[in-house]
């Protein structure tokens, strides 16, 4: 009784914890803002790996790995994020904490389902853009981002091969504000508010094998297919100086837009030895030169993106009574990613490095999962932001056993 409390409660925590703004990067400005990581904290703590399935996790990569779960899986997990951000000029400092995602996972025998709620995107900046001769100055405000809800299906095939689908849905507001102000004391400003919906689906393959010697190898890959996301924008531009102040709001369908979410394809390689170690390797892609902004941007634009993943895992004994270190999980990776953005001509590129604990509470499969990832984002070239950043993230998993048919009634 007191896990499915403490279920609730969690569930209330982040419904509201999703509201909050999640980042705080200057390349949220772009596009649909920075699109946030969709994986669970061991996932993030070995770089973004998602190959290895798992009977008391939920992979929320690929929806094969559904059909892995053992016992009824919830689990939370929150994000602080701490980022310094500088330019060929000066440094600037931002702090957030924010919910990353929360999950269900219900398995039936040979498949299972999965649903959740999950950040897709944030918006989170503050810009001040000053010109040389002091006679102009420009502010630029972001906040908001999108959320989406998903249903996923996992089916073992066979002792080798899984399969899986999930459909989601995306939703959210996304809200600017830039002010332009001239030396003679006459501003314009321009406030945009974006509401955005969309869906899209994920498929996914998952295989595993033995080599000798108790030695495991594992594959997987999943697939997006492009997808649209409609927003409903409106647009309010006030004039002000001295002598009058004017307003005009556009709003309606001639500003409303659509953007193309990439197709998107990832594919992992590893081996290991079951509940001792594993290391893998992923390579994803995505055809973003397909992406867009909401509106019309003059030194931004889109390429395709591609990231290089390395990471995983050891237990030293995951059944120890000796030692409650020994069955700790400690993870580890690193990727390097072009994240398929250009600014002023400039590829934005990102590199990070994690590592991370899975501990055990008390006698029972649940667990409580740490990570810490340090990264760097963007460069200082061309007039543009490097963004280097701390990531401290904890996640709560439960498990039990729920539609157990009772033999004695």
């Amino acid at each position: 009784m007191i896990k499915k409390i403490l279920i609730i409660v969690a569930f209330l925590l982040a419904i509201t914890g999703f509201s909050q703004e999640a980042t705080s990067s200057p390349y949220s400005f772009y596009g649909i803002g920075d699109i946030k990581f969709k994986g669970t904290v061991e996932n993030h703590a070995m770089g973004g790996l998602s190959i290895f399935k798992d009977s008391i996790h939920i992979n929320l990569q690929n929806p094969a790995s559904f059909a892995s779960l053992k016992l009824t899986t919830f689990t939370i997990g929150g994000n602080q994020n701490e980022s310094k951000l500088s330019t060929s000029a000066v440094d600037d400092s931002a702090r957030r904490t924010t919910l990353d995602y929360l999950a269900v996972g219900l398995p039936f025998g040979k498949y299972a389902f999965s649903f959740g709620l999950i950040p897709y995107s944030a918006v989170g900046y503050n810009i001040q853009s000053i010109n040389a001769t002091k006679t102009e100055q420009n502010n630029y405000k972001g906040s908001g981002g999108l959320n989406k809800v998903y249903l996923g299906f996992g089916y073992n095939l066979n002792k080798n091969w899984s399969v899986g689908a999930s459909f989601e849905y995306n939703f959210g507001k996304i809200s600017t504000n830039s002010v332009f102000t001239s030396s003679a004391q006459f501003s314009t400003q321009e406030t945009n508010d974006s509401n955005g919906t969309g869906a899209n689906f994920v498929t996914g393959v998952t295989y595993e094998s033995s080599l000798k010697r108790k030695i495991n190898y594992f594959a997987g890959i999943t697939f997006t297919p492009q997808s649209v996301l409609a927003f409903d924008n409106t647009r309010t531009i006030r004039s002000q100086s001295a002598v009058f102040d004017n307003s005009i709001v556009l709003s309606g369908d001639a500003i409303n837009s659509k953007i193309n979410l990439p197709n998107k394809l990832t594919i992992g390689f590893g081996l290991g030895q079951i509940r001792k170690w594993q290391i893998g390797a992923e390579f994803v892609w995505k055809q973003s030169s397909n992406f867009g902004n909401r509106f019309t941007s003059t030194n931004s634009s889109y390429e395709n993106s591609s990231k290089f993943i390395l990471g995983g895992f050891y237990i030293p004994k995951y059944n120890s009574f000796r030692s409650y270190f020994e069955r700790i999980t400690y993870r580890g990776g690193l990727n390097y990613q072009n994240t398929g953005l250009l600014v002023n001509g400039k590829s934005i590129n990102e590199q990070n490095i994690s590592i991370g604990l899975g501990l055990p509470l008390g006698g029972t499969f649940s667990n409580l999962n740490f990570g810490a990832e340090y990264g760097k984002r963007g460069t200082r070239l061309s007039g543009l932001i490097q963004e280097k950043y701390f990531n401290f993230s904890v996640a709560l998993t439960f498990n039990d056993r729920w539609f157990v048919k009772r033999k004695i009634d």
